[in-house]
């Protein structure tokens, strides 16, 4: 693009915008924008908009040369300068000028002022100010100021308040409704909110957008004053406490002494009568009875807790405090808990709500709670002994506990009290001991005698999941319009089928109809960030560079650079994963809608990312047919996911090579090669302190990617580490929190082992610090083809001691797909636990849940073999690994359930040592279920 300057009569030349001195009158011929100065009535400022070569430009001169200016200020982003220039305007001008801020507004969301994006987001907010100036309309106004296009985090209400003028009360309090409603607007623009309700007199009807606003906007030291000056305080609190999600500035921390501390605040309204105490505190207990996350019950319970409620207030809300105590979060539980012994202590707590309180909590899993629990029934029973027939049968409930000693516990109340229960009641505790650990087997049958039932010693059968099924990959979508809603609704991004599938039908669509396709995206997505010239600058983020290619946004060096660029050295092993995935969409992003790229090769046929070998041959005949060199990454990614193994393999391989084209012959040599990649994987030795960030793993894990000259010389430079590119050195990882976890599984599908080891630098993360989510892959990893080394049984045992629940989990169900597979090698698994809890990596506690959880499915005997391989590398140490009892205690209730006899070496030490820790406890409940075991043999391989 050219500018040209013309200096007759404000004409414009050239492709682009011209600047010319003349009579007030701006002439564009071509494509940009016309300005010109002149010395008419004024000296004012003349706008023209060009069309194109030979189009007119449409300027406003001589009386319309305030809205001249005002275009002038709005594209030059002064939006201070606005209201001043608005105000001379009459309803015609004005009008005029809305057109002219329309188009421009279509400009900028286009993308043509993006450069530098400082420059657009200026242009937004006097564009934000100027056409709420312009639009005479309610439901105009609103719609413009609602825009999520102009509004930005610099829009300044006041100058919009300013813009308005002296507008109707009523025409203001209407607007200030209309935008309440409106979340983001009332959040971020509530001085504007609070200026149109001050103006016109009206107050506007509390939303929870206005709310937050209003919160924010008065939080700061003189939180009280601002609360007492404000005659709306008492229905906007109200509003807050009742919102169905807690504004987010009341679940900050903020210490009780600081000014800003709201409850505090709130306390002193109440104490002061500003505020009503019953309804603030019904407001409360309502919020906490809705329960969510513990971060957004954090502000009413600390309000219940400052309001001190009296005797009666709380004997009003028994059924309230029964239900927190069952199902709230710990800490609201623990408060209800509290409040209800408190009732308790002083007789005015009823049985029945007491026996409903005492089934809830036993039933959760917090010990702290449960024991609390048995330790206030004992003090009622011991103070009514008639209770003891409505109360007991609420005590079996920890039966079920995981905890040995909360099961022992529960046993022994209902023994001291089981002489006042009638026969009836007698014979349901007894029915409900069958939940006992057969630790108290005995202990059970000394008190109930006949009346338990069960027999002692039923015979044990492993149970596993059911081997899980490949699911094919259904076909892509055939019409637009279903591609359009599949980019819209579905989640592409978290699940890769999805992404896969829908990456291919956005190729195949746009190869037969590249008008429609590019019609119907512009259509779907008007305004959308990718759009922005900036955007795309580092990785591909997605399909929306494909988008972006397709639409023709994108720099052609741009794109080059993103087909060649290889990962560096140092490149961390989720960067060469991503690296994959980026190079093959700017790859699409280059080819799509031309006949370069009718379809792609690598869109997988099974859910694991794998592809069967016989179909990649036929979509190379069709690319042979059709006359089309294939795409080098797309079958790069083609060649790592085809499965090898597969019995079809040895045909499709002949059949790929009568092809007579090099990817055909590549193909055929590539299902021939059996370990066409592969690594291994060591750690190097403890010889220094650990990082404080990252921990010992992460410093010590070196793979090393077998030397695969054929990959490093053949494949597309972004596939080289896959060759044995990188350097086998630690490498430091954070991708643990973001990347594309679940899109990394697909890229191996065919060399599970090699995936597991790119990702245990990220698993590192996960068991040593604070990452999450790095675990997303195993279940696909577990699911897919290969063989099963050291690698995998590696990220198992990383994530079976993860920090976070859910990778936890994730790792549990792999363990125990690899199981029913008959691929895990238990004992191997154990081997490698053992050295990671002996070094302090996997914590023993964490250890402990994942294998508890696994266990609870019925793989005991499973879970017992991965433990007995990994306890005589642990029961020996001179100095107890803390936390090792919780391991204990669930090998103990495996080998009671499995009927296991083999003992660990170390374990009769330990059990025959003194103490009554919970390490020396569980040794001798270990070794006595061993000792009192079958002669059942557990397999090696589950």
């Amino acid at each position: 693009m050219t500018d040209g300057t013309g200096t007759d009569a404000g004409s414009t030349t050239g492709d682009g915008t011209g600047v010319g001195t003349g009579a007030g009158t701006g002439v564009g011929t071509g494509a940009g924008t016309g300005v010109g100065t002149g010395a008419g009535a004024g000296a004012d400022t003349a706008v023209g908009t060009g069309a194109g070569a030979g189009g007119g430009a449409v300027g406003v001169a001589g009386e319309g040369s305030g809205v001249e200016r005002l275009l002038a200020a709005v594209r030059a982003g002064r939006a201070a300068d606005v209201p001043a220039l608005l105000e001379p305007l009459d309803d015609a001008a004005r009008k005029a000028a809305l057109a002219q801020l329309k188009e421009l507004r279509a400009e900028v969301g286009a993308g043509r002022w993006a450069a530098p994006p400082s420059l657009a987001n200026r242009i937004r907010d006097a564009l934000y100010v100027a056409g709420a100036g312009c639009l005479p309309g309610v439901a105009a106004a609103a719609s413009w100021l609602g825009a999520r296009d102009l509004m930005t985090r610099t829009t300044d209400g006041p100058l919009v308040l300013a813009a308005l003028g002296d507008r109707d009360p009523e025409w203001a309090a209407d607007l200030a409704g209309r935008l309440a409603e409106r979340r983001a607007v009332a959040e971020t623009g509530y001085p504007l909110l609070h200026g149109l309700m001050s103006r016109s007199g009206h107050a506007v009807p509390p939303t929870d957008g206005y709310v937050t606003g209003w919160i924010r906007h008065i939080t700061d030291d003189r939180l009280v004053e601002r609360l007492r000056e404000d005659p709306r305080t008492p229905a906007l609190v109200a509003h807050a406490l009742a919102m169905a999600a807690t504004p987010e500035p009341f679940t900050r921390t903020v210490r009780p002494g600081s000014p800003r501390h709201w409850p505090t605040a709130l306390q002193t309204l109440v104490t002061e009568g500003t505020l009503d105490r019953a309804q603030i505190l019904d407001l409360c207990v309502t919020r906490l009875l809705r329960g969510g996350p513990a971060r957004n019950l954090r502000f009413p319970l600390e309000m219940t807790r400052l309001l001190e409620p009296g005797a009666d207030e709380l004997r009003k809300r028994i059924p309230d405090w029964v239900e927190m105590a069952s199902d709230a979060p710990s800490p609201v539980a623990g408060y209800a808990q509290d409040v209800l012994a408190e009732l308790a202590a002083a007789g005015a707590l009823p049985v029945a709500a007491l026996a409903e309180m005492t089934a809830g909590v036993l039933f959760r899993t917090e010990k702290k709670l449960v024991r609390a629990q048995l330790a206030l029934v004992g003090r009622v029973l011991a103070r009514e002994p008639g209770a003891a027939g409505a109360l007991l049968p609420a005590v079996t409930e920890a039966f079920g506990n995981d905890d040995t000693s909360v099961q022992e516990r529960a046993l022994k109340l209902v023994g001291r009290h089981l002489r006042a229960v009638e026969p009836e009641v007698r014979r349901e505790l007894a029915e409900t001991a069958g939940l006992l650990s057969p630790t108290h087997r005995q202990a059970a049958e000394a008190l109930f005698g006949d009346a338990l039932e069960g027999p002692a010693g039923a015979a044990y059968e492993e149970i596993l999941p059911p081997v899980p099924e490949r699911q094919p990959v259904g076909p892509p979508v055939t019409t637009v319009e279903a591609l359009m809603e599949q980019l819209v609704v579905e989640r592409l991004s978290e699940d890769p089928v999805a992404f896969e599938r829908a990456l291919d039908g956005l190729v195949r669509l746009a190869h037969r109809d590249r008008t429609g396709v590019v019609e119907a995206v512009r259509e779907t997505f008007p305004r959308t960030e990718w759009q922005e010239a900036a955007s795309f600058t580092d990785g591909a983020q997605g399909l929306e560079v494909v988008l972006a290619g397709l639409l023709g946004l994108l720099d052609q060096a741009r794109v080059d650079l993103g087909r060649t660029r290889g990962r560096g050295a140092d490149s961390c092993f989720h960067e060469a994963l991503s690296g994959v995935l980026d190079v093959r969409l700017w790859e699409a992003a280059d080819l799509i809608g031309t006949g370069a790229l009718p379809f792609l090769l690598a869109t997988p046929t099974w859910h694991t990312g794998g592809i069967d070998p016989p179909v990649l041959v036929e979509r190379l005949r069709a690319c042979r047919d059709a006359g089309v060199e294939p795409a080098p990454a797309d079958l790069a990614q083609a060649l790592l996911r085809v499965l090898r193994r597969d019995p079809s393999a040895g045909r499709a391989a002949e059949e790929a090579a009568a092809l007579g084209t090099p990817a055909g012959r590549g193909l055929a040599a590539w299902l021939r090669e059996e370990d066409a990649v592969a690594a291994s994987v060591e750690f190097l030795a403890r010889g220094r302190e650990p990082s404080p960030v990252t921990g010992w793993l992460i410093d010590r894990i070196v793979v090393d990617v077998d030397d695969r000259a054929t990959v490093r010389e053949e494949f597309p430079p972004a596939f080289g580490w896959l060759g044995g590119a990188l350097e086998a050195v630690p490498r430091r990882c954070h991708h643990g929190e973001d990347g594309s976890p679940a899109q990394w599984a697909t890229v191996l599908p065919a060399d599970r082992d090699l995936l597991a080891a790119c990702l245990l630098p990220g698993l590192a993360g996960c068991v040593g610090g604070s990452a999450r989510g790095a675990t997303e892959p195993l279940t696909t990893l577990a699911e897919a083809e290969g063989p099963v080394g050291r690698a995998v049984h590696l990220v198992l045992a990383f994530g079976l001691g993860c920090v976070d629940a859910d990778d936890r989990l994730r790792a549990v169900d792999a363990m125990l797909v690899l199981a029913s597979r008959g691929e895990l090698n238990a004992r191997r698994l154990g081997a490698e636990l053992a050295w990671l809890v002996a070094e302090g990596s996997v914590k023993p506690n964490r250890l402990a849940d994942a294998a508890r959880t696994a266990a609870d499915t019925g793989a005991y005997g499973t879970v017992w073999t991965v433990l007995a391989a990994m306890l005589p590398g642990l029961l020996p140490a001179a100095t107890p690994v803390r936390g090792l009892g919780e391991v204990l205690a669930v090998a103990a209730d495996c080998v009671e359930r499995c009927g296991a006899h083999d003992e660990p070496a170390g374990l009769d030490a330990l059990a025959s040592g003194r103490g009554s820790t919970q390490l020396v406890v569980q040794a001798r409940r270990l070794r006595n279920a061993l000792r009192q075991g079958t002669d059942q043999s557990l397999a090696e391989t589950a």
